[in-house]
């Protein structure tokens, strides 16, 4: 299926849940280079990965068990660094499937009505160490499986996929606050910027000869 071998097939068909998914991206360790766009067969295979990387292993997951391989892309101002999630549906409502280093833009239950509701759940938590608020604005749902059309084998290709994260660059994305809006915000305090600053891994810093 999907060229996957036996091994990889029965690690994601037993992520048969959105929170069996999450609880098996909370296995991998934080992939901190900026210069890599994993598969999902890389990503088991060095059991790291950023969240763009982890949202393509949650959305093949959900694939090989019988959903839609959904994405959104959440973009933010040039001073801050977007975020990708992986996207589905329960009982008519959705929820997301996240990593992140940081405590607070992780996964969300599947309460929310619309993708807009969903996505505006990470606005007040998405922010700078000086408080600034940077969340502008999302895609609509990108199902990865169109990439099949393509030849692309973005589930087990051994180089980087960067196919994808270039595709969500250029798609439309939907502002979520009019310029009256974004001068009228007010900056998280010192005890959400605190909260926010707790991460899971430290980045290891390279010694310099």
């Amino acid at each position: 299926m999907h060229n996957l071998t036996k091994k990889e097939l029965t690690i994601l068909k037993s992520l048969d849940t959105p929170r069996k998914i999450q609880d098996f991206l909370e296995t991998l360790k934080t992939n901190f280079e900026d210069e890599t766009c994993f598969s999902p067969r890389t990503v088991l295979k060095r059991k790291k990965a950023h969240c763009m990387e982890a949202a393509m292993l949650a959305a093949a997951a959900l694939r090989v068990n019988g959903k839609k391989p959904l994405v959104v892309d959440l973009t933010t101002t040039c001073d801050d660094e977007d975020h990708v999630i992986a996207v589905f549906r329960q009982h008519g409502c959705w929820g997301a499937i996240s990593k992140s280093n940081h405590a607070v833009l992780r996964y969300r239950d599947p309460i929310y009505k619309t993708v807009r509701e969903l996505v505006m759940s990470y606005f007040n938590e998405y922010y700078k160490d000086n408080g600034k608020k940077t969340l502008r604005s999302y895609s609509n749902p990108v199902d990865l499986s169109r990439f099949d059309r393509s030849g692309i084998e973005w589930m087990t290709d051994e180089d980087d996929v960067w196919d994808i994260p270039n595709y969500l660059a250029e798609v439309k994305h939907i502002p979520i606050l009019n310029r009256k809006q974004i001068s009228g915000l007010r900056k998280a305090d010192s005890i959400e910027i605190e909260a926010g600053n707790i991460v899971k891994e430290k980045k290891r810093q390279i010694k310099q000869n």
